[in-house]
């Protein structure tokens, strides 16, 4: 279990405390919903949380297999409900990998990546689009 305590500073903005490190971050409502836009909405962390848990997953299979996968990014596009309530429709995650990557590696790396924990604890009504580039 890990315990993250969050508080509401006033205008929209919120403080949240990763207890295990002590590490903080600052989330905000978007333009588009009242905020200044000044931090990562919630459902901005919510994109995020899919496209470094992709890396992350893959992160521990090439490290399992001797695969350099530094370097490697995902860029993700994250798609709003145009009704009510606001919510996340759509993801598309862009993998771009670093040179390298062994041919007989790649499909387990996209598996995994696909599987990840944050990906199977989205609600099946979000679209998950993924994409995996390799330069080589």
């Amino acid at each position: 279990m890990v315990t993250i305590n969050c508080t509401y500073e006033g205008g929209l903005i919120c403080n949240a405390v990763h207890q295990p490190s002590g590490k903080t971050l600052k989330t905000d409502a978007p333009v588009d919903n009242h905020g200044k836009g000044s931090e990562f909405s919630p459902t901005d962390l919510a994109a995020t949380a899919l496209g470094v848990c992709f890396l992350t997953m893959m992160g521990i299979q090439a490290e399992e297999h001797g695969v350099k996968l530094k370097g490697s990014t995902a860029k993700v596009e994250k798609y709003m409900s145009e009704d009510v309530p606001r919510r996340i429709v759509k993801l598309v995650v862009e993998i771009n990998f670093c040179k390298g990557i062994p041919l007989n590696r790649r499909g387990l790396l996209e598996a995994v990546a696909i599987n990840c924990p944050t990906a199977k604890s989205l609600h099946p009504d979000i679209v998950i689009e993924h994409s995996f580039n390799f330069p080589d």
